[in-house]
């Protein structure tokens, strides 16, 4: 038996790196996919013909998150589409580094409006579905940064920490309706991104973590699937650190 078969299941951000990984492990495990992607389109596309080749329904939507109409949107399509909505993992969210000296507002705002309202849009579009339904199960994307914080990265280390703080408070909210919210929080994990990076950094990085390696997009993708289905079925509220120890 499959650990998600028969749910239905939402990813943000899912043309690449975490998002994708999640995507695919959903599929595997038998979850339809519903997923979203942006600028990445052609990414997008190929992702879809790859989840419906692992035999269940998939469907790409090319939407904003950050967009509180196109949240609403998206969420009323994915339940029309699929028919209901099981799991809703909000994965989507950039990056824009710098001192805090040399940040300006537009970097400050958006990072904000991509990884934090974001969240707070798709979660209050499908809190209907899943009160309606009474279950649900929120898994919001955060990183060890919004829990240490990180120099140059004082916007992403806010927009991360607020989903710390919003998945908690949803978790007291819906708890009573069987609505389970949980937070992961990735530590350095070998993506696209990081494999444009200097070697010899990213092997300082990889020797200052106690289990001694990056993670992989699939380390996170397997929590995300443990936090989805009924394994986790008294869990709500909660920070899974995916760091190899970096944290402890």
């Amino acid at each position: 038996m499959k650990l998600l078969s028969g749910k239905n299941a939402l990813v943000t951000g899912a043309s690449k790196g975490i998002g994708k990984a999640v995507a695919l492990k959903y599929a595997q495990q038998g979850a339809n996919v519903a997923f979203t992607y942006l600028s990445s389109v052609e990414q997008g596309e190929a992702l879809e013909k790859e989840l419906k080749a692992l035999g269940v329904d998939a469907k790409g939507y090319r939407s904003d998150a950050s967009d509180f109409a196109a949240a609403e949107k998206l969420i009323n399509d994915v339940v029309a589409d699929f028919g209901s909505l099981d799991i809703l993992v909000n994965n989507a969210g950039i990056t824009q580094d710098n001192l805090l000296m040399r940040m300006n507002e537009e970097m400050w705002d958006k990072v904000i409006n991509v990884n934090l309202k974001s969240v707070f849009n798709t979660v209050k579009a499908a809190t209907r579905t899943f009160m309606k339904q009474k279950s649900g199960s929120i898994i919001n994307m955060t990183s060890v940064v919004g829990i240490k914080g990180n120099a140059g990265q004082a916007n992403y280390a806010a927009s991360k920490s607020g989903i710390i703080g919003f998945t908690k408070s949803v978790a007291l909210e819906l708890g009573s309706r069987n609505i389970r919210a949980n937070a992961i929080a990735p530590g350095f994990i070998e993506t696209e991104m990081t494999a444009k990076l200097d070697e010899k950094t990213v092997q300082s990085w990889r020797d200052a973590i106690p289990l001694k390696r990056g993670g992989s997009p699939e380390d996170v993708a397997d929590c995300a699937v443990f936090l989805a289905s009924d394994m986790s079925a008294y869990m709500t509220g909660q920070v899974l650190q995916v760091d190899g120890g970096m944290l402890t």
